[in-house]
């Protein structure tokens, strides 16, 4: 299911969808004119497979981000704190300047919304 009309409408299924750009489905990485195209915001669906982790810690971030758990177990571990998002719905917030990495513990999907939508940042 895909349907980008010329009304500014943009229908589509997050799991088709972000298998097609590593995960995410808006930003300022997708096509100016595309309804998905953001300055302001970044949303990925995020499917791990069990084990799946970000080894390499984020540093520098200049965006806040949120992340919502859909289904799974999956840890992020933040300056000092480690948190572990086990129930449907469990969601963690970081801020500028929070470095952070994270691990799926169980088969796992995430919604991750990060703004702003910054240039030059790897969107994988």
């Amino acid at each position: 299911m895909n349907d980008r009309g010329d009304d500014g409408v943009y229908v589509g299924n997050a799991g088709i969808d972000a298998a097609g750009d590593r995960g995410w489905l808006l930003g300022h990485f997708k096509p100016p004119g595309d309804p998905r195209h953001s300055d302001e915001v970044e949303i990925k669906w995020g499917v791990h497979p069990p084990g799946d982790e970000r080894a390499e810690w984020v540093r520098g971030e200049e965006r806040t981000a949120l992340l919502v758990l859909i289904s799974g177990r999956f840890r992020v571990e933040l300056p000092g704190r480690s948190v572990l998002l086990s129930e449907p719905g469990d969601y963690v917030v970081w801020g500028k300047g929070v470095d952070h990495s994270w691990r799926a513990e169980e088969a796992s999907t995430v919604l991750t919304v990060r703004w702003p939508s910054v240039p030059g940042y790897r969107v994988g």
